[in-house]
């Protein structure tokens, strides 16, 4: 995706999540990001949305994909770009509310199928049917990580990546938290980046995509493959 594609792309979702904030009980989306996608400073919200270009920088070079979990879709911020690139998407997520606040604003493409992780898990899906697994700010919020990876990496078909991106949580990041206001002071996060590229490894190797930013070091963003 170019640059200014990509500030089109962010522009629109940022419109979409402030309408959404607008209509919303307080507090009620700040789980979800959406105080950091929509936040009026241009420093912090730039900080925030580099990973998804980082992202789709990769995830675009090995495209196209016949079949793309989007595991924790949120808002669904990633869905339009990913179903540009794969013949089918599957969005999952344990609070789908999100993404039908903004979908009212934003609506999904046909080849996408959103999934209720309260009334499916990932033991009930295909084993070795996806190309592509997107997790990008969602495993630093999983209760039993070891158990979720284990289940993500057998639902890859032999070649499959899973891309994953999450927060270093370091003194930095945390008084960046503090900085950016009242809605990042939440305890969302079980663990950091670090936590989960030590448990990924213990199951496949990895490699680094971008480690975002220098010299200080607020989120990563890397890939394992499974072979």
């Amino acid at each position: 995706m170019k640059s200014s594609e990509f500030q089109d792309y962010k522009t629109r979702y940022r419109s979409a999540i402030r309408k959404v904030l607008e209509e919303a009980e307080c507090g009620r989306f700040d789980e979800s990001g959406f105080p950091a996608y929509s936040h009026p400073n241009p420093l912090i919200n730039w900080l925030f949305w580099q990973r998804l270009p980082t992202a789709m920088s990769f995830i675009e070079r090995n495209a196209p994909y016949d079949n793309v979990l989007d595991f924790g879709c949120g808002s669904g911020v990633m869905l339009p770009f990913l179903a540009q690139h794969s013949a089918q998407i599957t969005a999952i997520d344990i609070d789908l509310l999100p993404l039908e606040c903004v979908k009212k604003h934003i609506p999904l493409p046909e080849n996408v199928q959103i999934l209720d992780a309260n009334q499916i898990s990932l033991s009930q899906l295909t084993p070795k049917s996806f190309d592509l697994i997107n997790a990008l700010d969602v495993l630093e919020h999983v209760e039993d990580l070891p158990h979720t990876l284990s289940e993500l990496l057998k639902l890859l078909k032999p070649g499959g990546r899973l891309v994953v991106s999450g927060p270093t949580e370091n003194r930095l990041y945390q008084i960046g938290r503090k900085l950016a206001g009242p809605e990042y002071s939440g305890e969302y996060h079980k663990r950091s980046i670090g936590d989960i590229k030590r448990e990924v490894t213990r199951l496949i190797l990895i490699r680094q995509i971008a480690t975002l930013y220098w010299p200080v070091s607020l989120f990563e963003v890397f890939v394992a493959q499974v072979q």
